[in-house]
């Protein structure tokens, strides 16, 4: 051998070998990298594309469910102003749910309301991914984002019907950003962010009784109050000038609450199921009792009657339909028809208060009914898959969680409208009112005779 070749040999064998203890010294470390690159969770195609029908469920419930449920409520000169209100309303908070509403309500540290490090959605691009309730499972940041951003927006839509018929559309708008930005995001937070204040107290809300319901109930009624009612109310017969609308916005509604409770699972999994089912038969129970109960006690039932008492029900199953049984979904719709019923039928005539559209009677009561339930019918005792291991401990943290959001809620209405009455004013004037809010407000009608 050369000694050329002789030397190529010996350099070649120590580049090798050093080589070889690199690649051994790296190798563990080689190893965790594509360990955890093989680990990170990448979002399932079929979760992603039912969170995306759910969402497009929920924009179905507020327009046109919503705004055909509503207008048909309310009398014919008033038909398109309320269906602006809900219109607009739902899309301008929208916009602001990515604006800021993401950021405060679900990032941060706090447990009462966030910051703005996702302002403009910063930070978030079409590879972040959200967190699922099932470890390892994911679903990309930006259809939750949407998601949560119907939910938002459709809970100040129901808000408005209670002060409908007399509230001007410029108050309705001011209304809509104070609310949702010092009423909805706190709430939401304090319910279903990992570190809210309510979430960490254990508080069940599977899918928006308290953060949607009850607050948008309570909003609702003390914005009736404050704006005061209809002219001619009590003394001049106000009823629905459209009733089928009323039935098709509803069963528009109860279609698109599949997406609403079942999308709040985040997967498409066998939990979905149950929820689905609960959904399903809570709202048809709590139909039934109205009907029934509307025959017994007032002697006819109404159409209007049914429509209310799928909503009620609907609102009912909201915050348990993940830890009910079938037959307590069942229960739980046939009481929830009739409290209501009786909430809308015989409490507002004793208390005289204009809620225009029964928000109150049916989100606000429908939502008690429906946060309690989720620790007594949740209960494994009484047929509930609840992970919680005594009844009442639970209807405590249950009571708690219902007391914060009607005081928070009340407080924030009562001064975002004390506001605006200070400002720009609430009501249209009397002879407007009497004429209807839609020549007025938007130089429009709903039908030309």
């Amino acid at each position: 051998m050369h000694q050329e070749d002789k030397k190529r040999t010996k350099g070649g064998s120590w580049l090798t070998r050093g080589l070889g203890a690199m690649l051994l010294m790296m190798g563990p470390a080689l190893a965790l990298a594509q360990e955890a690159a093989e680990a990170a969770p990448v979002p399932n195609k079929g979760d992603t594309a039912w969170m995306m029908v759910c969402t497009l469920l929920v924009i179905m419930m507020a327009v046109p469910g919503l705004a055909l449920f509503y207008g048909g409520m309310v009398r014919a000169k008033n038909m398109l102003s309320i269906s602006m209100q809900v219109f607009v309303t739902f899309s301008l908070l929208t916009v602001l749910w990515v604006v800021y509403g993401y950021s405060l309500a679900f990032n941060g540290t706090g447990q009462w309301i966030g910051d703005f490090s996702r302002f403009l959605l910063s930070g978030i691009t079409a590879d972040s991914n959200a967190a699922t309730f099932s470890e390892g499972v994911v679903i990309p940041e930006y259809v939750f984002v949407a998601f949560q951003a119907t939910f938002a927006a459709i809970t100040t839509a129901l808000a408005v019907g209670g002060f409908a018929e007399r509230t001007k559309f410029s108050a309705v708008l001011v209304f809509a950003v104070i609310w949702f930005t010092f009423s909805y995001l706190p709430i939401a937070r304090m319910v279903w962010f990992t570190e809210g204040f309510l979430f960490k107290a254990g508080a069940l809300d599977y899918a928006g009784g308290t953060v949607v319901h009850i607050n948008a109930g309570i909003a609702g009624l003390v914005g009736a109050l404050m704006v005061g009612k209809r002219t001619g109310y009590g003394t001049v017969a106000m009823p629905p000038h459209n009733v089928p609308y009323v039935m098709i916005g509803a069963a528009l509604l109860w279609v698109g609450w599949f997406g609403f409770n079942v999308g709040s699972g985040l997967e498409a999994n066998n939990g979905a199921g149950l929820v689905f089912l609960n959904t399903f038969v809570c709202t048809a129970a709590a139909v039934s009792a109205w009907t029934f109960g509307e025959w017994i006690f007032r002697g006819k039932p109404t159409m209007l009657g049914a429509a209310s008492g799928a909503v009620a029900g609907l609102v009912a199953i909201t915050p348990s339909c993940g830890v009910l049984s079938p037959g307590g979904a069942i229960i739980l719709g046939l009481v929830v028809g009739l409290i209501c019923l009786w909430a809308v039928a015989g409490l507002k005539k004793s208390l005289g208060y204009d809620d225009s559209l029964d928000v109150f009677g049916v989100h606000a009561v429908g939502g008690i009914v429906g946060a309690l339930s989720c620790a007594i019918l949740g209960h494994p005792s009484l047929g509930g898959v609840g992970a919680f291991e005594s009844i009442g401990p639970q209807l405590v943290i249950q009571a708690e969680g219902v007391l914060i959001t009607i005081v928070w809620s009340a407080v924030v209405t009562a001064i975002a409208f004390l506001l605006i009455k200070v400002t720009i004013g609430l009501r249209p004037s009397e002879e407007a009112e009497r004429e209807g809010l839609d020549t007025n407000e938007h130089g429009e009608r709903a039908y030309e005779s």
